[in-house]
C-alpha cells in the first residue's frame, strides 16, 4: 500500500509504482469515485485510444476537426 499527502489545493500525487504498474502517464485522465468511504482512481480510457474500434480511423487530427463540428452544431441546437 502506498501513500500520499493531500495538498492545500486538495491535489495528491500519485506514486510511481502504482502508475507504472497501471501504465498512467502524465495527462492521462482518471476517473474517481467513493466506495463507502474509500476512494477509487481509475485509469480513464482515451477516445482516441481506440482507433480502429468501429473500423479504420481516420487521422487523429481530421477526428479531432469533425468532433468539434459536431459539438458546435449540437450547442446550437441543431443535429446535422
Amino acid at each position: 500500500m502506498a501513500t500520499s499527502t493531500i495538498s492545500t489545493k486538495g491535489q495528491i500525487t500519485l506514486p510511481i509504482s502504482l502508475r507504472k504498474r497501471l501504465g498512467m502517464k502524465p495527462h492521462d485522465r482518471v476517473l474517481i469515485e467513493s466506495a463507502g468511504d474509500a476512494i477509487v482512481i481509475k485509469r480513464a480510457v482515451d477516445f482516441f485510444e481506440l482507433e480502429g474500434f468501429l473500423g479504420k480511423a481516420l487521422p487523429e487530427a481530421e477526428e479531432r476537426k469533425r468532433m468539434l463540428h459536431a459539438v458546435s452544431l449540437r450547442t446550437r441546437g441543431r443535429t446535422k
